[in-house]
């Protein structure tokens, strides 16, 4: 059944702005300290390990997480430091999740720069990856952050378990949406999830609001990577080449979504395609081009538009503050995003 389009529920998005601008003004000065923090917590004794923190630092992305924890914080107080070991906490998990998956996927490029396996190969990437993670953890126990550690910790579990999930289901090319979305609920979503619940329970140390927090983080979470399959399907640059997950074999919503509206016949055709041709340049056009006369990017848009609104209509149980439009306007940015 094809979900219909809901229509915003808040009017004063187009006066917002769909930039990250504005928030990054609005946490000027929990980023700039958060900067200082973060440096500090990779620092290390051994010179090529400063050489790789040293390149990773400068060539870090938007720092989404990390804002996401921010305001979550201070939608409940201002900023503790534990809020900022919070943040801190999330940006090494991530960045360590990244190192290992350019590992995993024989990826050499990261956000348009080598990656750290291209220049230092995989056994220092691996090495780098295992002591971020290291020092996230030590960060949390060394302060005694134990709830905070633990919304991160089932965060890196969950995000592990739903990358074996997708590799399993996807050999055969048989993925149900159903499945599709307890992949990206942990693969892409946990961690989105925890940095809000992580950030809230900084400030108000209320396991309720962390929980209806992490719930908001995961519909957030859930949009941002339907989002992310549809630039697969687009043609402006996004940072990675049109078709690549139809090349890597990985099943996106829009392409799902197209695989059962089709006869077993026709279903057959394609999966021997996306199997077998998934590296002809024509073959991944026609099904791009397959994909978008079956209806399948906009089914993908109204299901993300879903997620997105019931992450705000969580987002709107709370009282009206500048803070709660920031969260709000990093919700938009996800799912209107160019890249």
């Amino acid at each position: 059944m094809r979900f219909v389009k809901i229509k915003s529920l808040f009017v004063n998005w187009h006066a917002m702005g769909s930039s990250v601008d504005h928030i990054q003004v609005l946490l000027k000065e929990e980023l700039s300290l958060f900067e200082t923090k973060f440096r500090e917590a990779v620092q290390s004794k051994v010179p090529l390990l400063d050489r790789v923190m040293h390149y990773i630092i400068k060539r870090k992305g938007k720092q989404m997480r990390p804002m996401f924890v921010f305001l979550s914080a201070r939608l409940f107080g201002p900023a503790t430091e534990s809020t900022y070991r919070a943040a801190a906490l999330v940006e090494l998990l991530h960045t360590a999740t990244l190192v290992h998956d350019d590992v995993v996927d024989e990826s050499f490029q990261r956000r348009g720069f080598f990656s750290i396996n291209a220049l230092w190969k995989n056994k220092v990437a691996v090495l780098v990856g295992d002591y971020l993670l290291s020092k996230g953890l030590l960060l949390s126990l060394d302060h005694n952050d134990f709830e905070i550690l633990k919304y991160l910790s089932t965060a890196v579990r969950q995000m592990s378990e739903g990358e074996l999930l997708q590799i399993e289901r996807s050999r055969n090319l048989n993925l149900s949406e159903e499945v599709y979305f307890e992949i990206i609920r942990n693969k892409t979503a946990s961690l989105l999830a925890s940095s809000c619940s992580a950030g809230a329970w900084s400030t108000s140390g209320n396991p309720e609001i962390a929980e209806r927090m992490r719930l908001f983080g995961e519909k957030a979470g859930v949009a941002f990577q339907i989002k992310d399959d549809l630039f697969d399907y687009g043609d402006a640059e996004v940072g990675k080449p049109t078709g690549n997950d139809i090349k890597e074999k990985k099943l996106t919503l829009p392409l799902i979504y197209t695989l059962n509206q089709l006869d077993k016949s026709r279903r057959k055709e394609m999966i021997y395609v996306l199997k077998n041709k998934n590296r002809d340049k024509t073959s991944v056009r026609q099904v791009i081009d397959f994909v978008k006369k079956k209806g399948g990017i906009e089914y993908a848009e109204e299901k993300m538009d879903v997620y997105r609104n019931e992450s705000l209509e969580i987002l709107h149980e709370f009282p009206a503050s500048q803070v709660r439009d920031g969260l709000e306007q990093l919700v938009r940015f996800t799912t209107e995003r160019k890249h």
